[in-house]
């Protein structure tokens, strides 16, 4: 996946090679939130049984929260002077995340599907944090930080329904 496409000046004081890297990380991120909150849509669609209103507003809850972080990873991309990729077409094509089941039956099913996905999202960023860290780049591991936060709450709550 290239990130660098178009990309502008800027005068972020970080190193041209490190603002390229930071970007194809985070463009990776992007495609996996973008999924993510895809798949979080798909489960509270098509949720059904005897706890569907309880999953039903859980799966958009984390739906919308996976939007945010959408958002702001696209944002990072461009403050670093290159393009983010963020069409539902470029996220399908460069999602690491498994593809959502269409054959659930059981709200059960459908947490476990959401809770695998959503664990490696949050482990993902996880790991692009400290790549962000490592290189130097303090502003795009704060940001992967509070992502990974808040998907590990996520996580929780998901996990909770499973015990």
């Amino acid at each position: 996946m290239s990130s660098t496409t178009r990309a502008r000046t800027t005068r972020i004081n970080l190193d041209p090679t490190v603002r390229d890297q930071m970007a194809a990380l985070l463009n990776q991120q992007l495609a996996n939130a973008f999924d993510l909150y895809s798949q979080a849509k798909q489960a509270h669609w098509n949720v059904k049984g005897m706890h569907f209103i309880a999953l039903h507003k859980l799966f958009d809850e984390i739906a919308e929260e996976v939007l945010e972080s959408v958002d702001d990873l696209a944002e990072r991309v461009t403050a670093l002077g290159a393009e983010a990729l963020g069409t539902a077409r470029m996220a399908a094509q460069n999602s690491a995340l498994a593809e959502f089941p269409s054959d659930l039956s059981s709200g059960e099913a459908f947490v476990e599907a959401l809770a695998e996905r959503l664990a490696a999202y949050a482990n993902g960023t996880r790991r692009a944090a400290d790549v962000a860290a490592e290189a130097g780049d303090q502003i795009t591991n704060d940001l992967l930080v509070t992502i990974t936060r808040e998907m590990d709450k996520l996580l929780y709550f998901l996990e909770a329904h499973l015990q």
